[in-house]
């Protein structure tokens, strides 16, 4: 028996499509990268924007044919655009898909399967009995050996609620993971020799806050930093309001946690940040930037920016303008506003920024921040830094600098999985090139 998973959208998602084929395996079915092959397809949706929704069900549609040549084969529809709230009006649309499952929830799928041994089972129990054999989470087989960075959620869902965005409604509340379990989780994908864990939340740094007297975020990494075998750990995506004192503090003391930072602004405006719901002003951002960049002075910071909410001026828009260019960070994640059924800003606010003006600020601040991070990767050139390698691209080795920034270097020797250090001999806003300082001895061949 073979299975097939087609994941689309964000790192949640990834880690979603990985437990899902780690419960399939589980089960005796093994990885096809051939969709005509699999018994079990899996398509894990995302509907972030309206692009995202088209190709899901697109992608979707075209399985129909399929089902129709193959009776017995098991199609799971998965992730956002099934949501929470049930699936009643995709069944009546789609009569050809066999499972309905709700974002990171593997259950229905396998009960499906397993036909009726299992009748119901709560989230937590899902991943207890069905990703974790002899309390070990177990990678897809085509991942052991070769994965060197996991992702792990440690919040599912959301309740911050801003106006634009469709994830509460499609996530349901936030929901915080025990402690144990994320640590026995971390422990055993050490064991199989993953070196970076990446910590998920759709507000990462809301952790434990839906927990009474629950751990934080920062009480995490430390109990995280003691695991043996990982040698980085990273999160996100975090909140400015929730990006606390004591996070900070536990980035610049411990070692293995990567200082790179995730920290939308989503816009520069005070009133379109009201608008919004984002709860923070411009100064604040920018205070918050500085108190980090003073405790941890050679982190680098991502963030996300929207442009064409609803309302907004080419005055305000150039106040984004403005704050990215003062602000210099060292990533920025631009996308146009979309409306979203079922966002607050859908229902009550008029989608009135056309398409080529939200285009045209689009490729304003795509131009701006790709000078910007030319000049900040400039500084880079000469330096020595230490790379994580993961895999190879085209015959050249690729990695991560601690402060996420990516690098190719050209090696013959296996280099997976190791962190090594490099000379940065090329820079360009989006990646760089490096030789290894040296063939550590281990690598040189006899």
């Amino acid at each position: 028996m073979k299975y097939h998973i087609w994941t689309e959208g964000c790192q949640m998602n990834v880690a979603d499509s990985q437990r899902v084929g780690a419960s399939l395996e589980h089960l005796g079915y093994t990885l096809t990268e051939t969709i005509e092959e699999a018994d079990v397809i899996v398509l894990n949706t995302c509907v972030v924007r309206q692009s995202a929704e088209d190709k899901a069900i697109g992608r979707v549609s075209s399985l129909a044919p399929l089902k129709k040549k193959n009776p017995n084969l098991v199609i799971n529809l998965m992730g956002c655009m099934v949501g929470v709230r049930g699936a009643e009006k995709l069944r009546a649309k789609m009569p050809y898909v066999d499972v309905f499952s709700p974002p990171s929830d593997p259950g229905p799928l396998i009960a499906h399967l397993t036909q009726g041994e299992i009748q119901s089972l709560e989230d937590a129990e899902t991943t207890r009995r069905f990703l974790m054999m002899d309390e070990e989470l177990k990678l897809p087989v085509a991942e052991q050996g070769k994965t060197v960075s996991v992702h792990v959620p440690i919040v599912y869902g959301c309740s911050h609620a801003c106006t634009f965005c469709i994830i509460p409604y499609k996530r349901g509340v936030e929901r915080s993971r025990p402690v144990g379990d994320i640590v026995g989780e971390v422990r055993s994908l050490a064991k199989q020799g993953v070196k970076e864990i990446t910590l998920l939340g759709q507000i990462v740094d809301r952790y434990g806050k839906d927990i009474p007297d629950g751990p934080k975020l920062a009480d995490l990494l430390r109990i995280l930093h003691e695991v043996e075998g990982i040698e980085r750990i990273r999160f996100l995506t975090s909140h400015p309001n929730y990006f606390d004192d004591d996070l900070i503090h536990a980035i610049a003391e411990l070692p293995r946690v990567m200082p790179h930072i995730e920290l939308p602004i989503q816009a520069g405006d005070d009133t379109v940040l009201e608008n919004m719901k984002r709860g923070y002003t411009q100064q604040q951002f920018r205070d918050l930037v500085a108190k980090i960049r003073q405790h941890i002075p050679n982190c680098s910071i991502a963030t996300d920016i929207i442009v064409g909410f609803p309302g907004e001026t080419e005055e305000q828009f150039m106040e984004t303008h403005r704050v990215l260019s003062d602000l210099k960070l060292d990533v920025a994640h631009l996308a146009r506003y979309s409306i979203r059924e079922g966002t607050v800003a859908t229902r009550r606010m008029v989608d009135d920024v056309p398409e080529e003006e939200k285009m045209r600020r689009l490729h304003m601040l795509d131009d701006l921040q790709e000078q910007i991070v030319g000049e900040i990767n400039k500084k880079y050139l000469g330096e020595t830094v230490e790379v994580l390698f993961e895999n190879q691209v085209k015959g050249r080795w690729r990695g991560r600098t601690p402060t996420n920034k990516l690098v190719f270097v050209e090696s013959t020797e296996d280099l997976r999985g190791k962190v090594l250090p490099v000379t940065v001999t090329w820079t360009g806003p989006w990646s760089m090139q490096a030789n290894l300082v040296r063939q550590p001895a281990e690598l040189i061949s006899l």
